[in-house]
């Protein structure tokens, strides 16, 4: 888009892009804590579509959306991690949760179910599920899960940045864990499947998966924080 001095309508292009700042935000929010708030994200993601507005090269051969998308996320991370949005007392319910799920199903031989969980947490099962709602997901891959147990959080980034081998995302296309993890995803139960298929492979956000399966959006979430729990348990091995 140009105005009519032929420069790019930077103001045009920003309200064109307005919804995947807004669709890349809400995404991102199902594996935050209910802390976060999806304006500070919107606000941020702004910031960066307007960077990639002013550093887009259309000679480098990728798509503006696809450029865009990067460095729209790229802001929402930064953002993140700067104000250190996972607390340590979310991150030990996660992992809670996570030794419970691996107890259980070593002794049933099969996953466990919510109920399950709950009285082996020692919660009422509606305070459990209250649980899922603030770990709310969180992520597959944690930055301690390379640290190897080292309090030292700190330096990780700057001490592995030219270190592809330790890089999470690098570690999720080593053939053996993506094989791993798809063996993982097949064993949840059905209903957590779909809505693991829905989230990553449909791109769907958690109101549509809600109005699809005809449950609350809470309830959606609770699952997806349950369904990650469960994988997280299966794959800490790798």
């Amino acid at each position: 888009m140009y105005t009519a001095k032929g420069q790019l309508d930077r103001n045009a292009l920003i309200r064109q892009y307005q919804p995947l700042v807004h669709k890349l935000a809400h995404h991102m929010m199902a594996k935050l804590p209910a802390n976060v708030q999806v304006d500070d994200l919107i606000q941020v993601g702004l910031i960066g579509l307007s960077e990639a507005l002013s550093r887009f090269e259309a000679t480098q051969g990728v798509q503006f959306e696809t450029f865009a998308t990067q460095r729209i996320r790229g802001a929402m991370l930064d953002e993140l991690r700067e104000n250190d949005w996972v607390s340590r007392g979310t991150r030990k319910s996660q992992k809670e949760i996570e030794e419970s799920m691996r107890r259980l199903e070593h002794r049933l031989g099969r996953s466990p179910k919510e109920s399950e969980i709950a009285a082996d947490l020692g919660l009422a099962l509606s305070d459990y599920q209250s649980l899922l709602n603030k770990v709310r997901g969180t992520q597959l891959v944690y930055l301690e899960d390379i640290n190897h147990g080292t309090d030292d959080e700190d330096g990780f980034l700057d001490r592995h940045m030219g270190d592809s081998e330790s890089d999470p995302l690098n570690m999720l296309r080593n053939e053996r864990i993506r094989q791993a993890l798809v063996s993982a995803i097949k064993a949840l139960p059905e209903r957590e499947q779909y809505i693991m298929s829905m989230y990553y492979e449909q791109d769907m956000n958690l109101k549509e998966i809600a109005a699809v399966l005809d449950v609350t959006e809470s309830r959606i979430c609770q699952l997806h924080s349950q369904s990650i729990a469960r994988l997280r348990a299966k794959m800490r091995s790798h």
